[in-house]
């Protein structure tokens, strides 16, 4: 009797070990370290395509050891709420215009909604690319964030729904919704226009219950969150351009090992590359979807809009230095 007892419970002791062995061998993924990257866009949007790039990029390069989770459409809450969460780590990673709600955390990251501040894209990679793109992503370390480069969104135009804009004094009277940031708000007045802050993941119903006239996006944009369903017309005004910033929670980043943190470096990197090509070669066939939806399409007096604009740097002093303009208009 005694020995079938023994021989039941060292039978039992094996299947235990084995069971313990199994999950051993399996349970890499629950060894590695996740990083919640949030975004507000839709799963078309800028913001999702690099963030698609970079969790590939990230899991291959670290063989697992890194994993990312995407959270879009804002379902992490607003970019305001995502900055906040990733400046208190309760999520490690968000990517936002630079020029929005990411302003009010870094004052300087303004410099980015002033008006025709850039010529042309090789102007734009060329500062974000250089020491003037490093020296503000060195500023978000002041808020626990690294700042791990720069993603596409791209140059920014007018929409509305009330009619065709050519000249600034289409645009006097519209109410159009405006980033939440003074030099979003400086802009619109700038234009004669009734600037209204809207949180972005709240921006297609308010064009669509007519709680504004109007906003203003690039192409992708306008294009992935739908915005041509209700804005019938699109000003290529072409007035800003806005980069999307990629930020990490610092001690999420200082948590990695150094190999980890050298390929999240460089998937940031490479999906900028992959970005700025993808994104390019969207421009014809986006134009044409709107035209497919009876959208108005104007090429605007730039010139005029710019001269109209040109005071907007002077009410940004205070949060933007006179030089940083300068350095990068040089």
């Amino acid at each position: 009797m005694m020995k079938k007892l023994s021989l039941v419970m060292f039978t039992i002791l094996l299947t235990i070990l084995a069971a313990c062995g199994s999950d051993s061998g399996s349970g890499s993924s629950e060894d590695a370290t996740t990083i919640k990257l949030a975004h507000s866009g839709s799963e078309s949007h800028q913001y999702h395509i690099a963030a698609t790039e970079f969790k590939d990029l990230v899991e291959e390069k670290t063989d697992g050891s890194v994993e990312v989770e995407i959270h879009g459409n804002a379902t992490l809450g607003s970019e305001a709420e995502a900055i906040e969460q990733v400046m208190d780590g309760s999520i490690e990673m968000t990517t936002v215009a630079a020029d929005s709600s990411f302003a009010n955390t870094v004052p300087e990251m303004n410099v980015f909604g002033i008006p025709y501040l850039f010529t042309d894209e090789e102007h734009v990679y060329s500062t974000l690319d250089g020491d003037i793109g490093q020296e503000l992503l060195d500023l978000t370390e002041e808020h626990n964030m690294k700042g791990l480069g720069y993603w596409e969104v791209g140059f920014r135009h007018l929409t509305n729904n009330e009619k065709e804009i050519k000249t600034p004094e289409d645009v006097e009277g519209l109410k159009i919704r405006v980033q939440p940031s003074p030099v979003w708000e400086e802009h619109m007045r700038a234009l004669g226009a009734s600037p209204t802050p809207v949180d972005f993941n709240e921006l297609y119903s308010s064009l669509d219950q007519g709680v504004v006239d109007g906003q203003e996006n690039p192409l992708p944009t306008i294009d992935s969150m739908k915005f041509y369903e209700v804005q019938k017309y699109v000003a290529m005004t072409a007035h800003t351009y806005s980069p999307a910033i990629v930020v990490m929670n610092s001690d999420v980043y200082d948590g990695l090992n150094e190999d980890q943190q050298e390929a999240v470096q460089s998937a940031v990197e490479e999906t900028t590359e992959y970005h700025r090509e993808t994104l390019a070669e969207k421009e014809e066939e986006i134009v044409e979807t709107l035209k497919e939806n009876d959208v108005t399409i104007t090429e605007p007096d730039r010139d005029a809009f710019r001269e109209a604009t040109k005071d907007v740097k002077d009410a940004l002093s205070e949060e933007v230095p006179s030089d940083l303009i300068e350095r990068i208009q040089e």
